[in-house]
């Protein structure tokens, strides 16, 4: 059986997903990407004042690659889901990695981890179902966000520099417990309006 030419658009199909990959927003992404076994490496070797350098870089990243994609409207659908990608697996990352060599309470990561394990797994149940709910950032998932990256970032300067604030981890700690079930419980609330009476 012959195998099928490429067609005179297929070329360029080629060469526009390329270059819808290697948009200078893209680039800065993947770079984020690749920065979080680095980080997970000098975390276990307890060099968290080099990771927490890398986490404000990886974060700066963030914010100039939307910033480019806006401006040079670069905006793309690998972007759209490789920054989200970039972003958590960082995140889940150091809460992981500072729960292993007991920075943060092992039982946090484990409901960072929960949460977003429930989130994705219930979308993909709903998707094998057949619907497809609208995904509408809540604010209280902004929230638990914010409050995240805010106490991954505190934990490995106070560790990494070997400050004292104690009573600033223990705020963040309880500040992410509760936005964390709390926008787990709102996103298991959305699915479930979502279901088919």
């Amino acid at each position: 059986m012959p195998e099928p030419r490429p067609g005179p658009g297929d070329g360029e199909a080629a060469r526009a997903a390329e270059s819808a990959l290697l948009t200078l927003p893209n680039i800065i992404t993947l770079a984020r990407l690749c920065a979080v076994p680095a980080v997970v490496w000098l975390v276990i070797q307890r060099r968290l004042d080099i990771a927490f350098l890398l986490f404000v870089g990886a974060g700066i990243s963030d914010a100039v690659d939307g910033w480019l994609a806006r401006v040079r409207n670069a905006r793309s659908f690998i972007g759209a889901v490789l920054d989200p990608v970039a972003d958590k697996a960082l995140l889940v990352s150091v809460y992981v990695t500072l729960a292993i060599i007991g920075v943060l309470p092992d039982w946090l990561a484990i409901l960072v981890v929960f949460r977003d394990l429930l989130i994705v797994g219930g979308l993909l149940l709903l998707a094998l179902m057949g619907l497809r709910p609208a995904i509408q950032p809540l604010f209280i998932s902004k929230l638990n966000t914010v409050a995240q990256i805010t106490l991954a970032g505190v934990a490995l300067m106070l560790a990494g520099f070997q400050l004292e604030a104690g009573w600033l981890l223990a705020a963040l700690i309880a500040a992410v417990t509760a936005t964390t079930i709390a926008s787990g419980l709102a996103y298991v609330r959305d699915a479930a309006r979502a279901l088919p009476k």
